[in-house]
């Protein structure tokens, strides 16, 4: 594959990347008027997420044993339509049974594009011989930010959510149906070769980014789910602006991830890791204590900026690490997603009655606590492109 040809499907796999970031991004500022539309609580709105999460998980497998028999980017096409599908049907108003079955076929779609598209990202990192995962997981953001914006402005000229989800939807099964025949193609080996490797050669890999992962979505679960509600419902924000918290948490994060990859092969994995998960920390910690909205704002900001590093870093690290068997690790370590989304939507959910959403976005603060002495393990994982953790790079 040329040069040329692999630069063209890496910004294909892009495409797939903002079809993701543009639908899950239109859901979530879609919660408030959900929530009246279907007249539920907080607590049943925990409740589907949950669900959710199990699906996606769920779909996360589907993905894994789809990609071993076909190959990852059927995984992906196919987890982009179960999206638009969720999608679609969840602007039609239904009886809160049937709307949560449209959440868990959204969430199984959800899992299987997570997987495959790191996955892809991978593969075709590999084929360039450069770092690009930063750049692929920007596009989700970029998208993301696209989503929050445009359902504030839906929501200013007073059309109804539903028009903004809808559009995700129809761009998630339109880049589904286009990359079915034309995303990445390759596939790496399966389980033999992780056995081959030695299951305990590979298990650090799986526990140190799965764990990273596994904070990073938490502290972005938290704030793509509840900071629109956090400053619309705690802070009495007016409904225009509530969605303005998601877009500034999102704009950087696409900051981040533009320069990531031009920063983290000169300064180094650890370090990066330890300073994203540290910045993680000090945003949730001033929603936390400061009671604004423009705190909230700036500190949902200030988390981006650790969430977009830390991502594409730990995936990256995991596919190099376990070169030969990347789509089984990479399964393997998404399933960590799942486990920091739960917290992070369901557990902030279920703390708001009792004691506020304010004080429940303590709950990142603590797992980044938790997390930092995982993240010096980072330089002990083998990895065969030019990153080192000296603070030097052989590019």
């Amino acid at each position: 594959m040329s040069e040329m040809s692999a630069g063209a499907r890496a910004r294909l796999i892009g495409a797939g990347y903002a079809a993701q970031g543009l639908g899950y991004a239109a859901l979530v500022t879609a919660l408030p008027a959900f929530k009246d539309r279907q007249h539920i609580d907080d607590t049943f709105v925990s409740a589907m997420l949950l669900l959710v999460c199990v699906a996606a998980a769920g779909g996360s497998v589907l993905a894994d044993r789809i990609a071993a028999r076909w190959g990852s980017r059927y995984a992906l096409a196919s987890g982009l339509l179960l999206i638009g599908a969720g999608l679609a049907a969840a602007t039609v108003p239904t009886p809160n049974v049937v709307f949560g079955a449209v959440l868990l076929i959204y969430g199984v779609g959800l899992g299987g594009v997570d997987a495959s598209l790191s996955m892809q990202g991978v593969l075709v990192q590999a084929r360039l011989g450069r770092s690009v995962m930063s750049r692929l997981f920007a596009a989700y953001t970029a998208a993301a930010i696209a989503a929050a914006l445009l359902m504030s402005g839906v929501l200013k000229i007073g059309a109804a959510a539903e028009l903004a989800v809808g559009i995700a939807a129809a761009f998630a099964v339109l880049v589904g149906l286009i990359g079915w025949r034309t995303f990445e193609p390759g596939r790496t080996q399966r389980a033999a070769t992780v056995h081959a490797e030695g299951g305990r050669a590979v298990r650090p890999v799986i526990w140190v980014c799965g764990m990273l992962i596994f904070t990073a979505f938490l502290v972005d679960s938290a704030v793509s789910t509840w900071s629109s509600v956090y400053l619309q419902d705690s802070l009495a924000t007016a409904a225009s602006v509530a969605p303005l918290g998601y877009a500034a948490y999102q704009a950087a994060v696409l900051i981040s991830r533009l320069v990531a990859d031009h920063v983290v092969p000169r300064a180094g994995r650890t370090p990066i890791a330890l300073g994203a998960l540290a910045t993680c920390g000090i945003g949730c910690g001033l929603v936390a204590t400061l009671p604004t909205t423009a705190a909230a704002i700036t500190g949902f900001a200030i988390a981006g900026i650790g969430v977009g590093v830390l991502v594409p870093l730990a995936f990256s690290a995991a596919g190099e690490a376990a070169a030969t068997s990347s789509d089984e690790v990479i399964a393997k370590v998404n399933l960590f997603n799942y486990g920091g989304a739960l917290l992070g939507a369901v557990l902030l959910g279920a703390l708001s009655e009792p004691v506020g959403l304010q004080i429940a976005f303590l709950i990142p603060v603590v797992a980044v606590i938790a997390t930092l002495p995982l993240a010096r393990r980072l330089r002990t994982l083998k990895t065969p492109f030019p990153v080192r953790d000296d603070g030097l790079s052989r590019t």
